[in-house]
This record gives structure tokens, sequence and C-alpha cells, in this order.
């Protein structure tokens, strides 16, 4: 049980950085920036979904989280979301790096994530655009929301929004990390083994757990050949560790983030076929 504390804990400090630096370029922009600057913001959203699928591919918990709080705040579209969501990888790299798989699969995977990201971000913006689903909001309107005092300093704001999403990161991770414990990767794997199509659905459901730990699984899971490669991307595509917490806590009476992870999951799935029937895995 130590060890699960401690493994939720580290879940959680390795977040803080990137979600102090989100708010803080919230905060900054909302007291020095002109509303024209975030309209310029916003115009340039167009070609968030390329930028985001690129970083997104980085392999750390905190970037899927910080770009919740943009979109929420309206500073990034829904497909910028969507695209670092798909691209995210979280421990999938370490994992197959430290496990010795050929260099050449490990470069096909994060390009595939890449691509998968990017093409499906942009369909998303397009779609929003089309039937006027683009999110119309001020970064004001989340201060007001968590009730802070950003009259007291952009600094302090930063720091109040980062300590409340920081514990309830904890509590939520610790809570994932006890039944993923008692669960076990083997039981998991049972559910997938030699399901074709049908594992790509479910391992997508796995990679939904908002944590770091289902990109773990689901990585383990393929290296012990219990899933193919297509539903190992499809698991690490819908994964997008802690983003979606961040998401459902900041948006939580809206019902668009429904309608994005919806998106996300059916993403995730199509691509994993995808994956299989192509000559590339």
């Amino acid at each position: 049980m130590v060890d699960i504390i401690l493994e939720a804990l580290l879940d959680t400090l390795k977040t803080i950085p990137f979600l102090f630096a989100a708010y803080l370029i919230i905060e900054f922009i909302e007291a020095k920036a002109e509303e024209k600057t975030v309209e310029i913001v916003h115009k340039a959203g167009k070609l968030g979904p390329v930028l985001g699928s690129a970083l997104g591919v980085i392999p750390q918990c905190g970037f899927s989280a910080a770009t919740a709080n943009l979109y929420v705040s309206g500073l990034v579209t829904r497909g910028t979301l969507l695209a670092v969501f798909l691209s995210t990888s979280d421990e999938m790299l370490p994992i197959l790096i430290s496990s010795a798989a050929p260099a050449g699969f490990i470069v096909k995977v994060l390009l595939y994530k890449v691509f998968a990201a990017m093409i499906a971000g942009m369909a998303v913006d397009v779609i929003d655009r089309r039937f006027g689903l683009a999110r119309e909001r001020h970064i004001h309107e989340m201060c007001e929301q968590e009730g802070c005092k950003c009259e007291d300093g952009i600094f302090k704001s930063a720091v109040i929004h980062t300590l409340k999403i920081a514990g309830f990161l904890l509590l939520v991770n610790l809570a994932l990390s006890i039944v993923i414990e008692y669960v076990g990767p083997d039981n998991l794997g049972r559910f997938i083994l030699n399901r074709p199509v049908a594992g790509q659905f479910l391992s997508g459901l796995i990679g939904l757990i908002p944590n770091c730990a289902a990109s773990v699984v689901i990585t383990q899971l393929y290296l012990q050949g219990s899933m193919s490669a297509g539903a190992m991307l499809a698991g690490l595509l819908t994964g997008s560790g802690v983003g979606l917490l961040v998401l459902f806590r900041m948006d939580r009476h809206s019902k668009e983030k429904y309608i994005t992870l919806i998106m996300l999951y059916i993403s995730g799935i199509l691509f994993g076929i995808l994956a299989d029937l192509l000559p590339i895995f």
C-alpha cells in the first residue's frame, strides 16, 4: 500500500510544473493581453492540431493536463486538444526502450500516433467550424468558476489553481492505482488476447483510464503478446494521461466534455483498427 501511495504521489507531482505553467500563461494573458491578442490566439488555432500532435508525443503526463486547461479557457480548439490527447504517450516510450524494442518499431509507433492525432484533430476542427460547435469562452470565466482571487496577482492565482487541481489528481490517482494493482495486468490481458477488432474496443477503454499507469499496462500487455499492435495503439491513442481528469474537473458544467470523450474513443478505435489492416507493423 505504501508503494501505491508513493506512486500516486509521484504521478501527481510530475504534473504540477505543467499545470502551474499553463495557469501562469492563462493568468498572464487575462491580466496583460488585450482582446485583440486573445483573438489572434484563437485564429492561430487552425494550425493547433499540427503543433499539438507533435508536442503531445513527448513522453510525459503534464502536457495533456495543461492543454485541457487551455481548451477550457478557450485558448485552443477542440481539435488541438484531441490531437494532444491522441498523441500523448506517457510511459510507452521509456518502456519500449527499456524492453529493447526495435528502434524501427518505436519510430513507426510514434509517427503513427502523430499522424492519427493530426488527422483526427484537423477533422474535428473542421466539423466544429462547419456546425458552429467551436468553443467561445473567455479566460476570466475559469477564474470565476474556481473562486480564486485573481486581483491578488497572477502568480498567487496560478498557485491556487494548481494546488486545487493537484489535490484532486492525487486522490483520483490513488484510487486508480489501487484498482489497477488489485486487478493486475494479467487479468486485463485475458480480456484482449486473441480478440481481433474487439481488442481495439477493449484496449481503448483501458486507455481512457485517466492515469499514466494505463499506458504502462497496455504497453506491457503488447510486449507480452497479449494484444496486436493495432489494439495497443487503440489504447495508447485514447490514453491521455491525466488530461481527461483535468478536462472533466474544469469543464464540469458543460456537456462538451462528453462529446470530446466520445470523439477521443472513436478516433482511437478507428486508427487502431486501421493499424492492423495496413502493412505497417
